[in-house]
């Protein structure tokens, strides 16, 4: 007896379903397909944002190779090329280009390369910093030492890594503005800083004991 029961209701539950899915089964087909099609396109973007990094990285690695041999004309069309197409490969290229912008003998143009990436927020903060530093560095001689004073000061904060670095150029530009006190206390404790790197401690070590006669 309970298994006519149990075929009745199996023969319902089948007649309910064919009736679910005759009302609502075009819908369910089209929720699967929207589905299906959001997977490929996900996949079809990381196949094509793989591809695109692989071919960045080995055109940003022929430039290397131009800078190794020599052919810094060349290498620098190729940076500049990469540096257009934005992207890790792309930030990393505009740097190269700037040195060689520098080397060339056009330190305004490498500065305003540099100061853009300082200035952009798609760059990672460390390397924001850095380029304020190659700024800095690159226009130091005639840069007014008071505003490379205070351009400086968020870097040489505790915590930045590369607050020593930041400390060096401070203490050079106190020198150039005739502050040598100042500069002498940066170098001493930059000489005794165990967290600065070894060079760093080096010349500051060096240049308190010139300061200090």
């Amino acid at each position: 007896m309970s298994d006519i029961f149990r075929e009745i209701d199996e023969e319902l539950r089948r007649d309910n379903l064919l009736k679910l899915w005759q009302r609502y089964g075009r819908y369910l087909i089209a929720v699967v397909v929207a589905v299906l099609l959001v997977i490929a396109a996900i996949v079809a973007w990381r196949n094509h944002q793989l591809s695109q990094r692989q071919a960045e990285s080995a055109r940003y690695a022929a430039a290397l190779s131009l800078l190794r041999e020599g052919k810094d004309a060349e290498a620098a069309k190729l940076f500049a090329s990469v540096a257009e197409e934005g992207g890790g490969y792309g930030q990393l290229a505009e740097f190269e280009a700037a040195e060689l912008t520098a080397k060339s003998g056009d330190p305004k143009a490498a500065i305003a390369a540099y100061d853009k990436l300082a200035a952009s927020s798609d760059v990672d903060p460390e390397l924001r910093d850095v380029a304020t530093l190659l700024s800095v560095m690159t226009g130091f001689a005639d840069s007014d030492p008071r505003a490379v004073i205070d351009r400086l000061k968020p870097l040489t904060q505790s915590g930045n890594p590369w607050r020593a670095t930041a400390l060096e150029l401070t203490a050079s530009a106190q020198l150039k503005s005739g502050d040598t006190a100042s500069a002498l206390d940066i170098y001493k404790k930059l000489a005794d800083d165990l967290s600065a790197p070894e060079g760093v401690r080096a010349r500051a070590a060096e240049m308190a004991a010139v300061l200090a006669h």
